[in-house]
């Protein structure tokens, strides 16, 4: 789909390079598109592009994201998996969940609730009202640490599409490893509705003639040694 003359995927690459010191981009799309999507991405990173590569996604989200896995370079040892939908994440949120990685092996951005939250039965009736001060919405870019996160889907196997995991933090939850939770930012807004299509369209309208980043410190502090994302 396309917004403001770009499609959702450029935007999210974009903003991605923006924000994080990125040495490969993996696009996981559906098969039919994987020809038209590479030029696309080859676009969206620029001349000083880090290595790109398209693959054909699977049956669900988990099989799609170990397919994306599997196509990164060896080298690679911090992953991000970020939703397309996703295409205005401010690139300041990603150069934060890219700088926890040096601190956590697994980090998501939240938000927390204003709304009050109900837990209901099948039949529509009020169960539990849950403490929304406990509660998040969950974001993306997710970071991880690489062999945690193959190591989250390959314990969970073919089940992971129906065992109610709708992230890859909920793989690596039931591991028993800690997951991070950093400061979202309400600029990550996600495409689901054509009503989400038209307000993120707003806010490229009221951003206009404002740069996408400012400059940002660099990723790992002198003191870390270098690895590559």
């Amino acid at each position: 789909m396309s917004l403001a003359g770009r499609t959702l995927l450029e935007h999210s690459v974009r903003r991605l390079v923006d924000g994080g010191r990125l040495g490969a981009i993996v696009a996981v799309v559906p098969a039919d598109l994987a020809d038209s999507a590479r030029p696309l991405l080859e676009s969206a990173v620029g001349p000083t592009a880090p290595e790109v590569a398209v693959v054909a996604g699977g049956a669900s989200r988990a099989d799609s994201v170990r397919r994306g896995l599997a196509a990164l370079p060896g080298r690679v040892r911090l992953v991000l998996v970020h939703d397309a939908a996703r295409c205005l994440v401010p690139p300041e949120l990603v150069h934060r969940v890219v700088v926890a990685l040096h601190s956590h092996r697994a980090v998501v951005p939240g938000l927390p609730l204003s709304d009050t939250v109900k837990q209901v039965d099948p039949a529509g009736t009020v169960v539990g009202t849950p403490d929304r001060s406990a509660l998040r919405l969950v974001q993306t870019p997710q970071g991880f640490d690489r062999d945690l996160l193959e190591r989250a889907h390959r314990e969970a196997g073919p089940a992971a599409a129906s065992a109610g995991a709708t992230d890859d933090a909920a793989l690596v939850e039931r591991l028993g490893e800690p997951v991070q939770v950093i400061p979202g930012d309400p600029g990550a807004v996600k495409i689901t509705t054509p009503g989400d299509l038209e307000y993120a369209n707003w806010l490229l309208t009221q951003a206009a003639g404002r740069p996408l980043a400012r400059r940002l410190p660099p990723v790992i502090p002198p003191s870390h040694p270098a690895q590559p994302e």
